[in-house]
């Protein structure tokens, strides 16, 4: 099973900050993990923003990239300063 983790306001929709999934047939690389996942949480757009980075593997991912079930795949939103 793939390990989602979710950061942030991301978290927040998907009401928790982690999961462990089996991907879905098809989901095998970021870009279809992103529409899968945002259709699932109806987080209306959230996950498809391009300023959401994705780690996989505790390594920043350059989209698309491969993804599968033995993956740690995190959702780190846009990090605000003040």
């Amino acid at each position: 099973m793939a390990q989602l983790l979710y950061f942030g306001k991301l978290g927040d929709l998907a009401g928790q900050t982690s999961e462990d999934i089996a991907l879905p047939r098809g989901i095998d690389n970021s870009a279809a993990l992103r529409r899968w996942l945002d259709g699932k949480l109806k987080a209306d757009g959230a996950f498809l923003e391009l300023s959401v980075k994705i780690c996989i593997n505790d390594e920043m991912c350059h989209e698309p990239c491969p993804v599968c079930d033995e993956d740690k795949i995190a959702f780190l939103p846009p990090v605000g300063g003040g």
